[in-house]
């Protein structure tokens, strides 16, 4: 794969002025929560500049201001072409939004700015394996089993497959245009991300009843997502627990502060 293959979508937006992790931290904006004393935005905005496979960054946010300030982000233009653009009601239509505006081109990274464990190395094996599977749109997905030997403590929302069970890592790659049909098909479903059942469900009653009785490995359940929205679509199992662990409760604030403090002697820079 040569360098600086994809473009990168950040999904940066709120959840309004109530967002919880936002007044709890006291952080004007949750991007701009800090962990481990940088906020969680220029963590994921770094990673993805140092990433070898990234060129052009985008982040989609309410409103550019919001970030205008933040503390790193001159820095990190100088490293990379970091630009900003309006977000939409749902991450599913920001996605839209921003893959149908011609300001992106294919292949396209898509990920969220309270990934804040994101690794140079985490993208770059992303999207290396991404772009080696020829599928016109990709997703990370973690092992129950490698998470929780590592932080057995950590909650997250697991989907149960024939060969184990499986947390998505909010790392997707577009790599054709054919892949906004899947857009599509997450903008209706997109409220029941929660619920894996009603989920799989709408990918059919086929679907519904191989998850139901378990006999649905990983990449069965794709290949029949495949056929349903029209696309070809392969899962990227990644080999680290942090590549499934984000930022969206106190909790996982708690855990990814002690995974940094743990980190070479307590290094946080």
């Amino acid at each position: 794969m040569s360098a600086r293959t994809f473009d990168a979508l950040v999904l940066a937006a709120g959840r309004g002025a109530d967002d919880p992790m936002a007044k709890a931290s006291g952080a004007s904006h949750k991007c701009l929560l800090p962990v481990a004393g940088v906020p969680m935005l220029m963590r994921v905005l770094g990673a993805l500049a140092a990433a070898k496979s990234i060129g052009r960054i985008f982040i989609s946010i309410e409103d550019p201001a919001i970030i205008a300030g933040a503390a790193g982000l001159a820095e990190l233009r100088k490293r990379a072409p970091i630009e900003t653009m309006a977000s939409a009601e749902r991450a599913s239509s920001s996605v839209g939004q921003a893959l149908r505006s011609g300001s992106l081109e294919f292949p396209v990274l898509v990920t969220t700015a309270d990934h804040a464990l994101l690794t140079p190395d985490m993208v770059n094996d992303f999207c290396t394996r991404s772009r080696r599977t020829g599928a016109d749109l990709t997703a990370g997905l973690a092992e129950a089993e490698t998470i929780l030997s590592a932080y057995p403590g950590a909650t997250r929302t697991f989907l149960k497959f024939a060969d184990g069970r499986y947390s998505g890592c909010n790392l997707f790659t577009f790599n054709t245009a054919a892949a906004l049909n899947a857009v599509d098909f997450w903008q209706r479903v997109e409220r029941d991300r929660k619920q894996p059942w009603r989920l799989i469900g709408a990918f059919g009653v086929v679907a519904l009843l191989l998850y139901l009785t378990g006999r649905a490995s990983l990449v069965k359940a794709f290949e029949v997502g495949s056929k349903r929205l029209g696309v070809t679509a392969c899962p990227i199992v990644m080999p680290l627990a942090e590549a499934a662990i984000d930022v969206d409760k106190p909790a996982d604030l708690e855990l990814v502060e002690r995974i940094f403090a743990d980190r070479d002697g307590g290094d946080q820079a």
